[in-house]
């Protein structure tokens, strides 16, 4: 992996890697002051407040904090599921912080998986995570089709002995087209997405409908096509029995004909990334 300075970036990818930057150390923040008895609401109440101090004033989504066996949504059936809860924080528990905040005009969208006190189980599915990394970069840069990755991240997670808890989003995605959004003074949301961001989403789809492409990356005939230039947040979801964790962070796609240039990270100072480098010179 390579990765790339802020100078090398252009000035819009730079606007995208800053806001994404902010939600990770919003995330890394938030995860450090969570104690036993911390709820799920009063964590997304943290990162909505930090955030807020900083600026941000509108979202892709509002932020959601999922604790314990909620990190694999364990028997989710309905989307209010995903709505952060009164479940308390406990030792040993796995956790993930989930947050979508769209700051200076520039959209971020990103999953924090983090346990309080020792997890064995859930460190095994943080290490396994980078695979999933590897293999989606390698196969968007072969323009393999989406519909084709997806199953191939399908075929990884059971290989690993896990399941695949992306399926349980909304349309089952594992990844979706983030884009930039004008700046208002209102910021309205609906169901706890900005009514912008979900406007700009609808129009995309309604446009890849018309001319054979989708801005939902899911196991469907719509996903049937090569790499769309553009970002997207990418989310892989492992589960193991009642442990989840995932990351979720954004991808480049462009039309340059080099093949890193034609897809790649857009930003590598991540804490999954860093934690898988730090796992690698300790061994």
């Amino acid at each position: 992996m390579t990765a790339r300075g802020t100078t090398e970036l252009p000035a819009g990818l730079r606007g995208f890697r800053d806001v994404q930057a902010l939600a990770y150390a919003c995330a890394e923040t938030v995860a450090a002051q969570l104690r036993p008895g911390v709820t799920e609401r009063e964590a997304a109440r943290m990162q909505r407040l930090w955030l807020r101090e900083r600026g941000v004033r509108d979202w892709f989504h509002l932020p959601f904090a999922w604790f314990g066996d909620r990190t694999a949504f364990v028997d989710f059936r309905v989307p209010l599921q995903f709505f952060p809860t009164n479940r308390a924080l406990e030792p040993g528990m796995p956790f993930i912080l989930d947050m979508a905040p769209v700051h200076r005009g520039f959209t971020a969208d990103i999953g924090y998986s983090g346990c309080l006190g020792l997890n064995p189980v859930h460190d095994k599915l943080l290490a396994d995570l980078e695979a999933h990394r590897e293999l989606i970069l390698r196969e968007v840069r072969e323009r393999r089709p989406l519909r084709e990755i997806y199953e191939d991240v399908d075929r990884l997670m059971a290989r690993q002995g896990y399941a695949n808890r992306h399926r349980a989003y909304p349309f089952g995605v594992v990844a979706h087209k983030v884009d930039r959004v004008k700046e208002r003074r209102l910021s309205p949301h609906f169901l706890g997405f900005g009514a912008r961001s979900l406007k700009g989403l609808a129009s995309d789809v309604l446009h890849g409908h018309r001319d054979g492409w989708s801005p939902l990356w899911f196991p469907h005939k719509f996903s049937d096509h090569p790499p769309r230039q553009g970002l997207w947040a990418v989310e892989p979801h492992l589960g193991f029995r009642g442990t989840g964790a995932k990351f979720e962070e954004i991808l480049v796609v462009t039309d340059s004909k080099d093949p890193e240039e034609s897809a790649f990270w857009l930003d590598d100072d991540l804490p999954h990334v860093r934690r898988w480098a730090e796992e690698r010179t300790a061994a």
